[in-house]
């Protein structure tokens, strides 16, 4: 695949994102709840819990797996590169594994790079070179998302999971229009992206089944018959992948099935306290402006552009009550999507020049209190 001046942007602007990451991290010790995910996702590659009847030493897990072992696994590999046991728990080991404080937020740090990979890709080839630019550029200035990659959580894997489990059954319905030989790997895909999206956070499972469940019917056309049946391939084999990430551990996978993962209500306090934070005040200012413009014109309300919104209108309002999550979260990168499908039909409008500027202009305040605010954004 040939790397043109479009890929090697973005990846300039990816790059400009890792390199806050790292800067943040660099000035951050570690506590003893990022050990902790590192003990307990190491217990779960290399050993069972000492502790009889549990899962791991953390106890039967409730609030998703892919977390604990996100950070467990670049541990457990590097002991097993350097031959040494991998029974010490990660506390002990704190001295003779190498580059400890790297290896644990480097799978977080990298998802985060995937799913601004993934929105780009995305956005570029919805609403071309402009739109996919603007809506990178407002998620790698996010203080928000930088802030989710920066000790080890579900929120990042969640949003991750999400985002490609929607865009991948919009896939699927595209490909169904298609003979069916062309639908098995985007089944396939489909099938993995729910499953690691449930081993995030449950509740997230659920939420994008139902936007999947919806775009797919509206997408499918004469294929809508087929569509519970693809969906419910997706769900037995996510099932499966679900019940893997608790090694086939019967008693730990009931524990979270009975626990109140999925349990969620809905509060506007968390997005209004998003927009409103001044870190945030560029992106505030493009989302809004784009949301105006979709209200007012209807070039702009279009499948492309409605999805991604309806997907934002969806997450924002959820709160979860049995867990700790963060649905705001998952929400923002459909937000940024959003904003840069609409302002690419702006950036066609006779005014053309204006929105440019204007673009311009939010771009480079988000980016300077993104900036100024980078120290700041280390969690306690």
């Amino acid at each position: 695949m040939e790397i043109g001046r479009a890929q090697r942007a973005a990846a300039l602007l990816l790059f400009v994102f890792a390199a806050q990451c790292f800067l943040a991290v660099a000035h951050q010790p570690l506590n003893e709840r990022d050990y902790q995910y590192a003990r307990c996702g190491r217990e779960m590659w290399e050993k069972p819990s000492p502790l009889s009847g549990y899962f791991t030493s953390c106890g039967n897990l409730h609030d998703g797996t892919f977390a604990y072992r996100a950070a467990g696994l670049p541990l457990t590999i590097e002991r097993i590169v350097a031959g040494e046991p991998t029974g010490a728990s990660a506390w002990e080991s704190r001295h003779v594994l190498h580059s400890v404080h790297l290896l644990l937020h480097l799978p977080f740090i990298a998802f985060g790079l995937w799913l601004g990979g993934a929105l780009w890709w995305v956005a570029r080839r919805i609403y071309g070179n402009r739109g996919g630019f603007f809506a990178l550029a407002l998620y790698c200035f996010s203080p928000a998302m930088l802030r989710a990659c920066l000790r080890p959580n579900n929120e990042i894997l969640a949003a991750w999971g999400l985002f490609g489990l929607v865009y991948t059954a919009i896939g699927v319905a595209h490909a169904m229009q298609s003979p069916p030989r062309r639908w098995l790997p985007r089944i396939a895909l489909l099938t993995l992206a729910l499953g690691l999206t449930a081993t995030a956070h449950i509740a997230t499972a659920f939420v994008g089944l139902l936007l999947a469940l919806g775009f797919m019917l509206y997408l499918a056309e004469y294929r809508r018959p087929v569509v519970m049946q693809v969906l419910l391939i997706a769900c037995l084999g996510a099932f499966v992948i679900l019940f893997a990430s608790y090694a086939f551990n019967a008693d730990a996978f009931s524990y979270m099935l009975e626990g109140a993962a999925a349990r969620v209500w809905f509060s506007l306090a968390e997005a209004h306290r998003l927009f409103t934070s001044l870190p945030n005040a560029g992106a505030t200012i493009a989302a809004a402006t784009a949301l105006i413009f979709y209200a007012l014109h209807r070039r702009a309300r279009y499948f492309g552009n409605t999805a991604p919104l309806l997907a934002a209108l969806l997450l924002l309002p959820l709160q979860a009550t049995g867990v700790r999550a963060q649905p705001w979260l998952w929400a923002l990168p459909f937000v940024f999507v959003f904003t840069g499908g609409v302002f690419a039909d702006l950036f066609e409008s006779p005014q053309r020049r204006r929105f440019e500027w204007l673009a311009l202009a939010i771009l480079l305040v988000q980016a300077a209190l993104c900036l100024v605010s980078l120290p700041l954004l280390t969690p306690a």
